[in-house]
């Protein structure tokens, strides 16, 4: 049988809505399915380190930007009920009583599984990200890059 492929578009940077992505795409790679997730404008935030990195010169906006920004998976606020930061503690705790696995986690279990995980560089270059400012191992491709996946894809999922 060949091996079916599936793409994940992470456009959203709300813990919930990342918690689903890497959930489905840990399932997928455990099914032996090859599975891209393509990471866009608040999507990488997911994605950032959780300590300041020092980078090449950055804009007063790009600057402002990267200040707003949650950096990394245990800053990232819930979609609802977010209660001025409690909610994302609230519901990790939940998840440890209920032995979910946390996102840092998933996001593990996803480079252990050989997903592959591509930040897109226009949103980066908006965004004032750099590639420094990211976890390790991840790709960097634009919009075509994803497209060419998606068309080989059986499953095309936008979060």
């Amino acid at each position: 049988m060949d091996t079916t492929r599936k793409t994940i578009i992470l456009f959203s940077g709300d813990f919930d809505k990342v918690m689903a992505a890497f959930i489905i795409a840990n399932g997928a790679a455990a099914m032996d399915d090859e599975v891209t997730m393509f990471f866009t404008f608040w999507g990488l935030n997911a994605l950032r380190r959780p300590e300041k990195v020092a980078t090449r010169r950055k804009s007063p906006l790009q600057k402002a930007f990267g200040a707003m920004m949650p950096r990394g998976p245990g800053r990232l606020a819930l979609s609802h009920m977010n209660f001025a930061g409690a909610g994302p503690k609230l519901m990790q705790r939940m998840m440890r009583q209920q032995n979910v696995m946390s996102l840092e986690e998933l996001i593990a279990t996803a480079r252990e599984q050989g997903i592959k995980m591509v930040a897109c560089t226009m949103s980066m270059d908006i965004m004032g990200l750099r590639p420094e400012e990211l976890i390790d191992g991840l790709e960097f491709a634009g919009v075509a890059s994803y497209l060419g996946d998606a068309d080989e894809a059986n499953v095309n999922l936008f979060i």
